[in-house]
């Protein structure tokens, strides 16, 4: 008994030409309309995997992981530099085309920051190096020192201490190791308003003070110095 054919399902030349023009896997240099160039990996028409973008207008640079056409992963931006060639402006995580994740960022020659990004700003644990040769070590919030760090400056001097909104705001310690002195107290935007100095490593401090630092007379200098706590940092909750 002679068996019935089942009739080949064809499907329209469009698709099997729409199928073909499709960027998947590794392909080489594609260009844009406006002069943009990728190359490396897609995935569904998108860049995904490892990929260089070049953006014509600004001349920057991108190398590193793709993720349906943004940047996630670890990646390198760079610019191009007066000299010739290109300089590394950051080089960490990235998510969702924002550097996220722990990475460093070259503000210039002199400045850079290496530490923790969040939706592209600075936020968790950082260190940070300055132009005049101070280092911030801490903590960061909103591309701003917010919580606890510790301010060394290029003399060697430093703040540890609580910080909010970018400058030194509740209780914190100065240790001027230049000196051989302390001070410990109170801070509101970078103001120190109530505290106490005493000496600190005095025999071997560079250029000590001329007389020594005199005792405290007051009863009990602790007290005084929750007082003033109480007087200035409730003005910054």
């Amino acid at each position: 008994m002679p068996h019935a054919k089942t009739p080949k399902q064809t499907q329209p030349l469009w698709k099997e030409w729409d199928y073909k023009a499709q960027k998947k896997g590794v392909r080489s240099t594609v260009y844009s309309v406006n002069g943009d160039e990728y190359t490396g990996e897609w995935l569904d028409n998108k860049k995904h995997g490892k990929g260089t973008q070049k953006w014509k207008k600004t001349g920057t640079l991108y190398d590193g992981d793709w993720k349906v056409g943004k940047r996630n992963g670890f990646g390198t931006l760079s610019i191009p530099h007066e000299e010739g060639g290109y300089k590394r402006i950051y080089s960490g995580g990235w998510k969702n085309d924002k550097r996220h994740g722990y990475g460093t960022n070259f503000y210039s020659a002199e400045e850079y920051y290496e530490g923790e990004w969040y939706a592209d700003k600075r936020s968790g644990w950082g260190r940070m190096y300055f132009a005049d040769g101070s280092i911030y070590e801490g903590e960061w919030y909103n591309d701003e020192r917010n919580g606890q760090g510790m301010l060394r400056l290029a003399t060697d001097n430093r703040y540890e201490g609580s910080w909010k909104d970018d400058q030194k705001n509740g209780p914190g310690k100065f240790f001027y190791l230049d000196k051989g002195q302390m001070y410990e107290g109170v801070w509101v935007d970078n103001i120190a308003k109530c505290g106490n100095i005493t000496d600190f490593g005095r025999d071997g401090a560079p250029e000590p003070t001329q007389y020594p630092i005199p005792e405290i007379k007051l009863a009990d200098s602790e007290a005084a110095l929750r007082e003033a706590e109480e007087t200035f940092l409730p003005e910054r909750d």
